[in-house]
């Protein structure tokens, strides 16, 4: 059953900035940098570095207005199509693309990333890399058929969604659901990467407390493999810090591809 009084991310929308700055800068009152920042760059460049996940077209499902999976992702596609919910958000990311007054500083993640991928002499590279990759930021409604109606989507190579389902689930349907949706917009053989938050059942930005979808890895792999999935990996790290923005107790990062 629903909590009164907490909104829905992709109904009432959410302070985008207000997100970023609490979970993912590099101010010094943003704890969240080990689970949310570390381990999902770290997963992505040990995932990516395998050489087996690239290809034309990279979708991304993330929510909120968060670039900092595509760093790595980047190298690895030719086209990287970015879906967006709310027009806050859109607007957020191309502040940083277009490089205007006041856009969200992600020069940490560039530094991440060097560090992480022992490239320390190519941050900007980097950054310039990755604007040149968001050239594709698309307002979409995942309650329609084509989700980016009128426009049609090119077959993924691979799909990345980071957070995006914790948000907008409802029920375990939904869950499904939108898992059908993903693999409809997959070439066959293509990738699946999913981030998210294990129990988690709320997350406060600014004055608003949002509803999130609480699951568990069981389910997302029962999700996968319903709908014809085969988990390639997964890794799980545990909530150490403590902060009451949000209650999730772990991180997940599972990669799955389609089977053919």
């Amino acid at each position: 059953m629903d909590c009164s009084g907490r909104k829905h991310y992709h109904i009432h929308g959410f302070d985008s900035r207000q997100h970023l700055e609490n979970f993912v800068s590099d101010k010094p009152e943003m704890v969240f940098a080990e689970d949310s920042l570390v381990f999902p760059i770290q997963r992505l460049v040990k995932t990516f570095s395998l050489g087996h996940i690239k290809g034309d077209i990279l979708i991304d499902f993330t929510a909120g207005s968060v670039i900092h999976h595509l760093y790595s992702a980047c190298d690895y596609f030719k086209h990287l199509i970015v879906l967006k919910i709310q027009d806050r958000c859109i607007l957020e990311l191309k502040r940083w693309v277009d490089r205007r007054t006041g856009a969200f500083h992600w020069g940490h993640i560039a530094q991440l990333h060097a560090e992480i991928e022992g490239k320390s002499d190519q941050l900007e590279d980097r950054e310039g890399k990755v604007r040149f990759a968001l050239q594709h930021i698309l307002k979409c409604d995942l309650e329609k058929d084509k989700v980016t109606e009128p426009i049609d989507l090119p077959p993924a190579d691979c799909i990345i969604s980071f957070a995006l389902l914790d948000y907008i689930c409802k029920s375990q349907d939904d869950y499904f659901k939108y898992i059908k949706k993903f693999s409809r917009l997959l070439k066959p053989g293509g990738h699946i990467i999913i981030c998210g938050g294990l129990g988690t059942t709320y997350m406060t930005i600014g004055k608003d407390k949002l509803h999130m979808f609480t699951y568990d890895e069981d389910f997302v792999r029962k999700a996968l493999v319903g709908e014809g999935f085969v988990i390639d990996s997964c890794e799980i790290k545990k909530r150490t810090l403590e902060s009451d923005l949000t209650d999730y107790k772990a991180v997940m990062f599972i990669v799955a591809h389609k089977y053919c």
